[in-house]
Order: structure tokens, then C-alpha cells, then sequence
């Protein structure tokens, strides 16, 4: 069952002017989970040729800072963006390929939030990355 995104919708009850651009980028970062910035560039072209660099550097930003986009960077990785936000989800990286995957929390109601010791924080969040060889790449290893 296919669900049809409102992107203006969304951008509007993030309180964000609807343009081009912004919608192109929500748009591109739904259809390409975890990709990174060129990636991205290169599917928002496809739609609008003559976007600019700058125009989706600056989608991003104020997609991330209204929390419709999620920026991520595991170390020695550009910086990735993804469309699931505000669950708490983890990632797994291929130290083969590179390629990411979401990692749902174990169990429970995000028991990654209670740390054995929160130092008086109010934790809201919790970043784990997974590290290990995706099943792609360990089908070639050993072949």
C-alpha cells in the first residue's frame, strides 16, 4: 500500500515557505534514504536542471533544523540525510561499501534512553551505530 506524501503540506506545517527547491529536496531525500549531499543534488537536477548547489545546501539545512529531515555522519562518512525522524532509530554501516541501514531500538519503549549514568541530562535521544560487513559484500568475500 503506497502512500502518496503531501511535501508542500509537510513544509507548510513546518511552518517553511514552499519552494521548488525545498520540495525537491524532501522530495529526494524520500526516495533515497541515507543519501548523501551529491546524491542528492543529482536527483533534485533530474527535476529542476538548473537548481543550484547552493539552493540544496540551504534546503537541507532548513529541512534539518524543522526536524522533516535528519542529517547523519558515521565516522569517516560524509554526511547523509534520511526522511524517518523522531523515533529513535539506529543505523548499521557496511565498513565494506559504506552502504547504511535502519536499526530499529532492541526492545521496549527506546530502552536506549535510560543510560546507566544520564550526568543530570534529560536524554531525548539516543545515536548507536552498528558496524559490521552488509550481506552483499560478505557474499563477495567469500566467493
Amino acid at each position: 500500500m503506497a502512500t502518496t506524501l503531501d511535501f508542500p503540506q509537510m513544509l507548510r506545517g513546518a511552518a517553511l515557505r514552499v519552494t521548488r527547491p525545498r520540495v525537491a529536496v524532501l522530495q529526494a531525500v524520500h526516495t533515497h534514504p541515507h543519501a548523501d549531499t551529491d546524491s542528492i543534488i543529482g536527483a533534485v537536477r533530474r527535476d529542476l536542471p538548473e537548481v543550484s548547489h547552493q539552493a540544496v545546501y540551504d534546503s537541507l539545512h532548513a529541512l534539518t533544523a524543522a526536524g522533516l529531515v535528519r542529517r547523519i555522519q558515521p565516522s569517516g562518512s560524509v554526511a547523509r540525510y534520511e526522511s524517518r525522524v523522531r523515533d529513535n532509530h539506529h543505523h548499521v554501516v557496511c565498513r565494506s561499501c559504506g552502504r547504511i541501514a535502519d536499526v530499529d531500538c532492541a526492545v521496549g519503549d527506546a530502552p536506549c534512553l535510560t543510560a546507566s549514568n544520564d550526568s543530570g541530562f534529560s536524554i531525548d535521544e539516543a545515536e548507536v551505530v552498528y558496524w559490521g560487513i552488509c550481506p552483499d559484500c560478505s557474499t563477495t568475500g567469500s566467493s
